[in-house]
């Protein structure tokens, strides 16, 4: 499928651009770009990455990178899918690493944050 690139890989393990500010910044939820596998942050959270890049690119596809989470999001079309192809190997963040997170750098009044 167009936009769809099931053989790469996610980015990590976390939202990219978070991870490059200075100082790191901290997500709610995380989002895997479906076309090159960069890692964002979902629209609810501070920085809205995983929106970003979609704008940025036109990569319209994205895929919850939340364990349990196998729905798919089409930018272009604002419309989201129960499911989709398989996507490369991880499926999801660790289940080591809590929501939000990562858990050093949430703040204590995180949900004050969120964009609702």
């Amino acid at each position: 499928m167009e936009g769809i690139d099931p053989a790469v890989p996610p980015s990590g393990t976390g939202c990219a651009d978070c991870e490059a500010m200075n100082p790191p910044s901290w997500w709610f939820h995380l989002r895997r770009c479906a076309e090159c596998g960069r890692v964002g942050c979902c629209d609810s959270s501070p920085n809205q990455h995983a929106s970003g890049h979609a704008a940025a690119t036109g990569h319209r596809f994205v895929r919850s990178f939340e364990p349990g989470e196998k729905w798919f999001w089409d930018y272009g079309e604002q419309v989201m899918y129960e499911s989709g192809p398989a996507l490369a190997a991880p499926e999801h963040r660790p289940l080591s690493q809590g929501v939000p997170g990562p858990a050093a750098r949430v703040p204590g009044d995180w949900a004050e944050h969120l964009h609702r």
